[in-house]
């Protein structure tokens, strides 16, 4: 599967990444978007923080209800349209100026992402309990992040704008 994890809220990149995806599973089957995407927004939930730790995407697993290489061909497709899916929006906002209080928000969101990798990743907690490379399963958790105790964004503010979309599941297409 794949999420998108923004640190601020962007409705033309959510409808974007959210429209590329929907196009591929569309391709295969007009079920598997909203049924994937249902699935990344179960999944990717981090329960002791009742919110996710982006803004969903597509996810799924142990599929086996149609012919093999149907589904080789779909999740081709799907890992062929991360570039197209992403691409555009960090073209979009790379050269964008922060401020170091949106620094140390995309720090503390970065640290949702770890949270969530070490503690609910499937395939991270699977390497971690078998003896995997340590070096080689850690190597997608960012390379810093922040954690504030009991932080709370200003009511109104951007923050408080994507923490609300992280715990609530919307539609962007």
């Amino acid at each position: 599967g794949t999420d998108i994890t923004p640190s601020y809220l962007n409705l033309d990149d959510m409808k974007h990444f959210h429209g590329t995806y929907k196009e591929v599973c569309d391709r295969h089957d007009p079920e598997f978007y909203p049924k994937f995407k249902a699935w990344a927004d179960r999944y990717f939930m981090i329960p002791h923080r009742n919110e996710t730790r982006g803004l969903g995407g597509i996810f799924f697993d142990d599929l086996n209800d149609r012919e093999p290489e149907k589904l080789f061909q779909f999740a081709k497709d799907a890992v062929n349209s991360v570039v197209p899916a992403y691409g555009p929006i960090c073209e979009a906002h790379k050269d964008e100026p922060y401020t170091e209080k949106e620094k140390q928000w995309q720090q503390m969101r970065r640290g949702r992402y770890v949270e969530f990798n070490l503690v609910y990743d499937r395939g991270t907690v699977f390497g971690l309990k078998t003896g995997g490379r340590i070096e080689s399963i850690l190597m997608s958790l960012p390379e810093t992040a922040r954690w504030e105790y009991n932080h709370h964004p200003e009511p109104g503010s951007p923050e408080a704008e994507i923490l609300d979309a992280f715990k609530h599941a919307r539609e962007w297409v």
